[in-house]
């Protein structure tokens, strides 16, 4: 559950510490009072877009803080899939926001935006005063079906997406030789001139470094000769070093019967003599071999240019070039035998959507095991919520085209009234009749995906009286097995609390700050009788509020038992 919000520099947030409980947190305050930047600082580390407006004036950075204690085995597992570690069964998620950029953390180490979400999505759920206008695409009516049945529905869809990425290759494949005459003529004629080019050439692997190596010692010959000729008349034996090698070393055998120490340089001497021998034999040799062709030169020049046209239009090596010439002959082959490929293509595209058609009819089959569950499950959950007579079912059509999640189309449809025929939510549902079957969905969701921490932001838009009542037994309820954040305004769920923090705007000269704090028992329920009777608060007032806090607390000690 969520143990501890940090939030710093956020908005009018100047800075705010809280420390949540287990059971239904209640947040209510003023309207404008801050309610929904508390929010929105949750949802910072759920992946929202941040903005340098966040950040509060005259300060440089802005910081969101969840910290989690994780004990759920299934939770733990899903956070080890993402490679996520708790500390001493703790989680710290934080995103700290500077103009121009921001940067994700969890437990301290920094994470992508992606990977924030990814943990945070397996610790909390947010329900916005708007999602519950989600409800009214198929889109996502078949998304809360699938999540209902995520055990044996999530595994069909994968192997539904992979049959589907097939499909969709072959069939574009398919589609990419489907061709008329005059151009499968064009571009045979085209492919038939690029792959004579090439094969004109007559390349060899590796003949392009050769022809580079001569290339520079050819265009080089000149400067090679007249360098190499002064080294030789240098090293030779015309009053060069071989001549005084050869002298000093005549030299040294008339001392070296005197002294045997002089024997080993005069040895030294001797292989030196022996070395400048060879070099200067070599480099005769080398220089007697040395002629300039200028055909020769013309040639690979000629040869060079071509290799490189070849290169700048199939590819960077010869190996490249002789490799799309083969692809290109692949493709040619292709166009001889286009019927027969083209069949080939077909009969591959039939077989990948009969792959397609198999897993989609399993993976509806598996829907509508769990479409009727879900079903009472709603009808149920709606009742606990003052819908009296409802009536609700799933309709199941078939889409025109496959899509990665299958062929299915789902629509919700609903009946408030006796004798009324079912009708899509959009056509007979109001507002809060909306909000409140979203609620039902949450409720029932949250017990089937585990999440720990539920978030509700004024819920309750649109309802008042009897369904307010039944609205707050709900989420006693679902309080009673999740941890529930919750910001309200109605005295009906504020009563319910087992922990209640009042968010205040505070004005001091031309700066503005909100804050959050906890609320005792007294405070408690000062804070329902402005909730009941608005800005003028009178006995007679308080002493509902303290009645309907007690009533409240009766029925969760004896309801939710």
């Amino acid at each position: 559950m969520l143990v501890h919000l940090h939030v710093k520099n956020l908005a009018l947030i100047e800075e705010a510490e809280v420390e949540f409980g287990p059971g239904l947190n209640i947040l209510t305050g003023e309207t404008g009072a801050g309610k929904s930047i508390l929010l929105g600082s949750m949802q910072l580390i759920l992946g929202g877009k941040t903005s340098r407006n966040m950040i509060r004036e005259n300060a440089d950075y802005a910081l969101v803080e969840l910290l989690f204690q994780v004990e759920n085995p299934k939770v733990l597992k899903k956070l080890e899939a993402l490679e996520i570690t708790p500390e001493e069964g703790q989680i710290l998620l934080s995103r700290k926001i500077m103009d121009g950029r921001s940067i994700s953390k969890i437990n301290g180490e920094t994470c992508t935006v992606g990977q924030m979400k990814a943990a945070a999505a397996c610790l909390l759920d947010i329900h916005g005063q708007h999602e519950h206008q989600s409800l009214l695409y198929r889109d996502k009516q078949l998304e809360i079906l699938d999540s209902y049945g995520r055990e044996r529905v999530f595994p069909q869809k994968v192997l539904v997406e992979e049959a589907y990425r097939q499909y969709r290759k072959n069939l574009e494949e398919l589609n990419s030789l489907d061709i008329d005459e005059e151009q499968k003529n064009r571009e045979m004629a085209f492919l038939e001139f690029e792959i004579t080019e090439i094969e004109n050439a007559a390349l060899t692997p590796g003949e392009d470094e050769e022809l580079e190596r001569q290339y520079k010692k050819l265009s080089n010959a000149r400067r090679i000769m007249e360098i190499l000729q002064t080294v030789h008349t240098i090293t030779g034996y015309e009053n060069g070093a071989g001549d005084m090698t050869g002298t000093a070393l005549r030299e040294m055998t008339k001392v070296t019967q005197y002294d045997e120490e002089l024997e080993s340089l005069s040895q030294t001497l001797n292989e030196a003599d022996s070395l400048l021998n060879d070099f200067h034999r070599e480099l005769s040799s080398y220089l007697d071999d040395l002629v300039f062709d200028e055909e020769t030169f013309y040639q690979v020049e000629r040869r060079l240019d071509l290799i490189n046209n070849l290169k700048a239009k199939y590819g960077q090596e010869i190996s490249g070039i002789l490799s799309y010439r083969d692809k290109q002959i692949e493709k040619l082959e292709k166009l001889r035998k286009y019927e027969e490929y083209f069949q080939a293509a077909k009969e591959k595209v039939q077989r990948a959507e009969k792959k397609l058609e198999e897993a989609s009819y399993e993976l509806s089959k598996i829907r509508q095991e769990y479409k009727e569950q879900l079903e009472q499950k709603v009808i149920e959950g709606l009742k606990d919520l003052n819908f009296l007579d409802v009536d609700f079912a799933i309709r199941f059509d078939r889409r025109k085209n496959y899509t990665p999640h299958g062929f299915d189309d789902v629509e919700y449809e609903i009946s408030t009234n006796p004798g009324e025929t079912r009708k899509p939510l959009g056509q007979i549902v109001s507002g809060g009749e909306l909000s409140r079957i979203m609620l039902a969905l949450k409720a029932i969701l949250a017990d089937r995906d585990e999440v720990e921490t539920l978030i509700f932001d004024e819920i309750d838009t649109g309802i008042s009286g009897r369904t307010a009542q039944k609205v707050s037994e709900k989420m006693a309820v679902i309080g009673n097995h999740h941890q529930v954040l919750c910001i309200t305004h109605l005295p009906q769920i504020a009563a319910m609390s087992d922990t209640h923090f009042e968010i205040e705007k505070h004005v001091k000269g031309s700066e503005t700050t909100t804050q959050i704090h906890p609320l005792n028992e007294e405070d408690s329920v000062r804070e329902l009788a402005r909730l009941l009777g608005g800005a003028e608060i009178t006995a007679a007032v308080l002493e509902n509020a303290k009645e309907m806090k007690e009533l409240a607390q009766v029925h969760k000690n004896t309801r939710l038992k």
